[in-house]
């Protein structure tokens, strides 16, 4: 009996210091957004307080309204979008057909292409922005949105490759099988039967793909060189060289940057989570 008494002590107080460890990591992760949202409603002058957090009495909404158009966000918008959305589509589809291909068909070189997949894993993205920008260069690529849909695909492939493959080999080859023997293609299979079961699969390497292209950087200053092209990071940039002693203003234009992919990512956490667990199954 001491030892069930212990042992349920124990149980108690390592829950108790689970909760406490967890609590603590949400508002390590929620603090800087709320912190950020304070200060993006204040005056300027009102920031160098000795709070470190407080709401003023009288939020300045119109801090928003000047970010939103002296920041260009509609235009920046508009352009990040028209680079995301076809990057995040061919970045989903494609490694989702090399993953299917490499786990569930026969083919002589299935391993050799599978072990270019998994070294492409291991490529920093710095080492190749001079190679890619010589060669977007000799293709009249500069300063085209087809440079960094061409980039983004490319350096999502391995990883959501990886992820697909991990899902694809938890479906039981015995549902495309059966398909074959009813006379079934490739082509039918994958669209009636893999891809269905598939879709958590679909939603979570989507969003993932999503965040990681709506807040790169580094490639989009390198192979964009016009105002007109610029993606949603650059109203960060621009806003504070423009507007270098209002403070307040350019925190609500980081906060406009910041909430979409938020709502995004909590939009599709559910499926997320599915996809992720799913994935994980024959691990």
């Amino acid at each position: 009996m001491p030892g069930r008494k212990n042992h349920r002590i124990f149980k108690i107080i390592s829950k108790i210091f689970l909760f406490t460890l967890l609590g603590f990591l949400v508002l390590a992760q929620i603090f800087p957004l709320v912190w950020l949202f304070s200060y993006s409603i204040k005056k300027s002058g009102d920031l160098f307080g000795p709070e470190l957090l407080s709401f003023p009495k009288e939020p300045q909404w119109k801090n928003y309204h000047r970010a939103f158009f002296q920041g260009r966000i509609p235009v920046y918008l508009g352009n990040t979008l028209l680079i995301v959305i076809p990057s995040v589509t061919l970045g989903t589809i494609l490694p989702f057909c090399l993953a299917y291909a490499c786990t569930r068909m026969e083919w002589k070189l299935k391993k050799l292409v599978w072990s270019i997949v998994i070294i492409g894993m291991t490529i920093p993205i710095h080492t190749t922005l001079l190679p890619n920008f010589l060669w977007y260069k000799m293709f009249h690529l500069i300063d085209t949105r087809m440079a960094l849909i061409i980039s983004y695909m490319a350096f999502t492939m391995s990883f959501n490759s990886i992820v697909f493959s991990g899902l694809l080999m938890s479906i039981p080859k015995s549902m495309e099988e059966s398909a074959f023997i009813d006379g079934a293609g490739y082509f039918t299979i994958i669209r009636k039967i893999i891809a269905p079961i598939s879709v958590n699969g679909f939603i979570t390497v989507g969003v993932m793909t999503f965040l990681n292209h709506w807040n790169e950087f580094i490639m989009a200053n390198t192979y964009l060189s016009s105002e007109a092209k610029r993606t949603l990071p650059f109203s960060i940039i621009r806003f504070a060289g423009q507007y270098a002693s209002d403070y307040a203003v350019q925190f609500a234009v980081m906060m406009l940057v910041a909430v979409p992919p938020l709502i995004f990512y909590f939009a599709f956490n559910k499926w997320m989570l599915a996809g992720v667990t799913a994935g994980a199954v024959k691990g």
